[in-house]
């Protein structure tokens, strides 16, 4: 049973549910700046948080990251390693050159965990991939209120969220998530690699 424990504060960076269209395509806008509650689940689940490899100075300032690679440094030919946040750009091609990475790097042991916040496109060729290697999923009962540079709210966006789990800490994962919405392992009938478990509660 989910514990609905939000704050009025929290609750504010959630969009009361409504009747909208269901979107394929993003705005192409890739500064949707993470409200600090979600990333403050991600740290509780994975303990820490090493590395954001699409970040700003900006952005760090609420994901505090101990390294984080901005649009200049290009992130995705860094090296990754330990525990990542990933709230990848929105705009094609570089949300699926962020999920491909990053489900490979998990896949391959270059990083031990990974919360990767994604509009929720589960048809999409990224949004498999992501699923195709995650161990559980959170999908908000709202749409996030992401934030602007200055910190205040931006205007609702155009489709729901995933969080998206990959590592060991799937019961973490879920008590520190489920706050939010319904939260789900996923289950396989073959083990993609041996750091997986199924266990979530």
């Amino acid at each position: 049973m989910m514990a609905f424990d939000l704050t009025t504060e929290d609750m504010a960076v959630l969009e009361p549910a409504r009747k909208q269209v269901h979107v394929a395509q993003s705005t192409g806008n890739n500064e949707w700046y993470t409200p600090p509650i979600f990333i403050e689940a991600a740290r509780a689940t994975m303990g820490t948080i090493d590395i954001d490899p699409a970040s700003s100075a900006i952005a760090n300032k609420n994901v505090k990251a101990t390294k984080y690679f901005t649009e200049e440094d290009n992130g995705l030919l860094k090296t990754w390693h330990g525990n990542i946040w990933l709230n990848s750009p929105y705009s094609q091609p570089l949300i699926s050159q962020f999920c491909e990475a990053v489900a490979y790097k998990y896949e391959s042991g270059e990083i031990s965990q990974a919360c990767v916040l994604v509009n929720n496109g589960t048809e999409t060729k990224w949004g498999q991939r992501l699923l195709s290697v995650a161990n559980a999923v959170c999908f908000p009962s709202s749409r996030i209120c992401f934030l602007r540079p200055d910190g205040n709210k931006k205007g609702t966006p155009l489709q729901g969220q995933a969080i998206i789990y990959m590592g060991i800490r799937v019961s973490e994962f879920a008590q520190s998530f489920e706050k939010f919405g319904i939260c789900l392992p996923i289950a396989r009938t073959k083990k993609k690699n041996e750091k997986e478990q199924l266990a979530f509660f």
